[in-house]
């Protein structure tokens, strides 16, 4: 059996590919340009060598003669014939700066072309791309010079040696915890005996958020750490703003106060201006027998989507995060165990929150759930195994 590897590209801080660690793939190389990210994959221990974890832009010509540099450096040293498994999940922006034709005018979505060009290079024996549900459909610029849309650019770019799959998902009935639609993207090489139908996540029933976290304490001090958990706490905010939402009812949004110092609002000059309600969104109170929402980046602050615990007067905590992501407890965010952390002190927890905190919800905001990743994985782990 040809080992079971993998390089993961624009990894973040490593939550949706350590599914691929847990089915017992070897990480050849992982990409990140963020280093607080690629620090917390380093503390996952990801990589067999340091020199896997590559800090850069891709669109750096050293940057991917890095990894293939590390792909060769296994060939050599790890006897290993083919990558199994290349991973992207690129930024899709309209328009990327980072790269340009010629009267520089600038390349449409070059991270997705660049990651398609590294595809095409490597040749790994499957390929899995995650992005938002429009991704197919997204204009880029091919690296012929043409525009198309991205679903083409694969086809153009890899169907001559890939069976491909393209399907739109929410992730929510296939074993993440929270609603989240996505592209998925999986590419068979045509070598190998697969359907690659049968490499995507397996239907589920959706889970509500009061079987996802029911069984956590309820927080109700302001700046209250769980004892037994320092990940389930009371993220701290303006006292006054406690007052928009201590009597909404779950569905309920803090704009719908009756009373006007119960509205969201803030001080110009000494003058109450109150919010505009932009994103009904906010300030909302969710239901506890629903499923969860999609967990975005700002995931810190009431005034974002959808952000407020059923009951307690607070946004979710990072282990209720962690859980609607299906992110498992033994994921590390620092060198330090779970059991060190909980033996600190009150305030030496809540100093230790206040560096961690926002790398670590942004993380869980812009990652692929772990559960989606490591389905992926025990179905191609089955394949090789044959």
């Amino acid at each position: 059996m040809n080992r079971l590897t993998y390089i993961s590209l624009f990894s973040s801080a490593g939550v949706g590919c350590y599914g691929f660690k847990m089915e017992g793939f070897d990480c050849v190389a992982t990409n990140e340009l963020l280093p607080k990210r690629l620090d917390v994959q380093k503390c996952n221990n990801k990589c067999k060598y340091n020199s896997g974890y590559i800090l850069g832009d891709i669109l750096l010509p050293e940057t991917k003669q890095q990894i293939l540099d590390q792909l060769q450096f296994w060939k050599d040293n790890e006897s290993l014939k083919d990558l199994t498994v290349l991973i992207a999940t690129p930024p899709c922006q309209g328009m990327s700066v980072a790269n340009h034709k010629k009267k520089d005018e600038h390349k449409r979505n070059s991270l997705v072309v660049a990651s398609l060009a590294l595809i095409k290079e490597i040749q790994p024996r499957y390929f899995v791309l995650e992005n938002v549900k429009a991704f197919l459909n997204t204009i880029c610029t091919d690296t012929d010079g043409t525009d198309k849309k991205i679903k083409q650019a694969i086809n153009d770019n890899l169907s001559l040696n890939y069976r491909i799959e393209f399907k739109v998902l929410n992730f929510k009935n296939y074993g993440a915890n929270s609603s989240r639609t996505r592209t998925l993207v999986i590419g068979v090489r045509n070598d190998i005996s697969c359907d690659p139908n049968d490499l995507y996540p397996e239907y589920r029933e959706e889970l509500t958020i009061r079987q996802v976290i029911g069984d956590l304490p309820s927080l109700t001090t302001m700046g209250e750490i769980y004892p037994k958990d320092i990940f389930h706490y009371f993220r701290s905010y303006s006292p006054e703003m406690r007052h928009w939402i201590e009597d909404l009812k779950e569905g309920e949004c803090a704009f719908e106060n009756q009373d006007k110092n119960r509205v969201p609002h803030y001080y110009r000059n000494g003058e109450k201006i109150y919010t505009k309600n932009g994103n009904a969104d906010k300030y909302t109170r969710q239901y506890w027998d629903k499923v969860a929402p999609c967990i975005h980046t700002r995931n810190d602050i009431l005034a974002s989507q959808n952000t407020v615990h059923p009951t307690d007067d607070r946004v979710f905590s990072i282990r209720e995060l962690m859980r609607f992501m299906s992110i498992p407890q033994s994921f590390k965010w620092t060198n330090d165990s779970l059991e060190e952390l909980n033996q600190l002190s009150f305030d030496d927890k809540t100093k230790y929150l206040a560096i961690n905190d926002i790398n670590i919800r942004q993380s869980i905001g812009e990652a692929v759930p772990t559960e989606i990743f490591r389905q992926i994985a025990k179905a191609i782990q089955k394949v090789e195994c044959k």
